[in-house]
């Protein structure tokens, strides 16, 4: 089983973040952030993973950036050290979830550099300065990703299909098909008997 826990605690939040990457889906998510915790639900089960969440200490009052950023840090750290060596992973997955007329795609390469690009094809889009009761904007996503991507390693890639100025709609097919596509990038291939690179190592 491929597991990992981790803690991180900083002046402005403590996180902790339990994994299970060959889980069933199954999830307990309390980040203080209701639109990011039911996001983390939809990531979490249809990647089967098991997700268990918990922040003791947040800059709620002041606004919601810190914590929003330092769990995509600390879910990023959690599965570079349950992947370990990364012998015999996939390592590349792709998926395009659609959402009524929003399609998300979402390709992922864990090659231990980590990158993170958001394109919506070229198409501006207002987007409502409050989502749920945190006010969740677009650019809390992109630095959720980014903190994600460049922690565990992985060349993140999502680009939008007709997105929606509900930001909800939008959001919730990239989670998706982030779950989706991580499952299969970190899915054991029973024919790579070593660490899938050519030089040899991931870091």
């Amino acid at each position: 089983m491929r597991e990992a826990s981790k803690n991180r605690k900083s002046k402005e939040t403590d996180i902790t973040v339990k994994l299970n990457i060959d889980g069933s889906g199954e999830s307990k998510i309390n980040s203080g952030i209701g639109f990011l915790d039911h996001m983390l639900e939809l990531f979490a089960f249809w990647g089967h993973f098991d997700l268990e969440v918990t922040t003791s200490e947040a800059d709620l009052k002041v606004d919601i950036h810190h914590t929003n950023e330092d769990l995509g840090i600390v879910l990023g750290q959690v599965f570079k050290e349950a992947l370990g060596d990364k012998a015999g992973i996939n390592r590349l997955g792709s998926m395009s979830v659609p959402m009524e007329d929003v399609t998300a795609n979402v390709a992922v390469d864990i090659s231990g550099r980590g990158s993170f690009k958001l394109d919506l094809l070229g198409k501006a889009v207002a987007y409502p300065l409050a989502q749920g009761e945190e006010k969740y904007k677009m650019e809390y996503a992109e630095h959720f990703f980014e903190a994600f991507a460049k922690q565990l390693g992985m060349n993140l890639n999502i680009k939008i299909d007709n997105p929606n100025p509900d930001l909800h709609a939008t959001l919730e097919p990239v989670f998706k098909a982030l779950g989706k596509a991580l499952d299969i990038a970190t899915q054991i291939d029973p024919r790579r008997k070593g660490i899938p690179s050519t030089k040899g190592v991931i870091d």
